[in-house]
């Protein structure tokens, strides 16, 4: 069986989900490098108060991600590939030993406040449900101006679609949408705006950043959020992470060229199952488990099998 790691993004959080982590030295070394690398104490980023803000909900999904992952491997679960929605991609690139872990965690954290110093009010995202990519476009390319700004996101699944833009487009949108016979149109819960091209600025600040930064080769093939391919140069992986806010996330090809590459288990990591969900709708033919539903006895069961 060849597993497949994948790291969910914004919005499966959790209040207190880094004061659940496993059980071992993974864990702890994990939570002291979060220490030296940020100046403050890790735990205090999952209150339901902390997960408020953009930088400290990023921050704490990628050691949650980077935490689960070590904790898998130490066990022997060895991944054939990785793939992170959002800032999951942070997590995917740790894993993959392209990027350390206390790179990520600064890249991570100015990627966050660097989002939440723009587009403070009057913008967000909407998901689309029952419409294909092509209506969704072409619904977006009716609406879009330079008043109200909106793009398509991310392509969760072929009818499965998130929207980025000015609320007042949005609201256009979702009426739109459906009045065109979306089973489900609506906001979404989550006040920062991110894969759109209003973020290039964002990227640009982390293109800089990481010109620094010291990087290996992938490991093992590490998928792109951008182009939905397989990226296998620590270069391109680099790139990734900068330009992957302020382009759309190509999940479902993703999560379809790691069916190609052999993946017959999908191993999500915490919080949530996202992704799981997502992958039993789009790879049926895969496997697709969510660490936070098992117990790490029966994930290694499942995966030595």
């Amino acid at each position: 069986m060849k597993t497949a790691f994948l790291f969910p993004g914004q919005g499966s959080q959790q209040p207190h989900m880094l004061h659940e982590l496993p059980d071992g030295s993974n864990a702890r070394e994990t939570l002291t490098q979060a220490t030296e690398a940020l100046q403050i104490d890790p735990l205090s980023l999952d209150s339901k108060d902390a997960l408020r803000s953009t930088s400290a909900t990023q921050l704490a999904l990628l050691i949650c991600g980077v935490a689960h992952a070590r904790a898998l491997i130490g066990r022997g679960i060895q991944p054939e590939a990785v793939a992170g929605l959002s800032v999951g991609a942070y997590s995917a690139a740790v894993a993959a030993e392209v990027v350390s872990f206390q790179d990520a965690l600064r890249l991570v954290r100015l990627r966050g406040e660097a989002m939440e110093a723009r587009y403070t009010s009057g913008y967000g995202l909407a998901a689309v449900v029952g419409l294909d990519e092509k209506t969704v476009q072409q619904l977006v390319a009716a609406i879009h101006s330079d008043k109200m700004p909106i793009f398509v996101g991310n392509i969760n699944g072929p009818r499965q679609i998130v929207v980025a833009g000015s609320n007042v487009a949005l609201d256009r949108l979702i009426a739109e949408a459906q009045s065109t016979g979306a089973h489900k149109a609506e906001h979404l819960k989550i006040a920062t705006l991110s894969h759109c091209p209003l973020l290039q600025p964002v990227a640009d600040q982390l293109r800089e950043c990481i010109k620094g930064i010291a990087r290996s080769e992938p490991r093992f093939p590490y998928v792109s959020n951008v182009s939905g391919h397989v990226l296998r140069s620590a270069k391109a992986v680099l790139e990734d992470l900068a330009d992957n806010i302020a382009h759309g996330v190509r999940w479902f090809d993703a999560t379809s060229v790691l069916k190609e590459l052999g993946c017959d288990l999908f191993i999500e990591m915490p919080p949530g199952h996202v992704l799981t969900d997502l992958a039993m709708n789009n790879q049926p033919n895969v496997r697709s488990l969510a660490v936070s539903q098992y117990p790490l006895s029966k994930l290694m069961q499942i995966a030595k099998s």
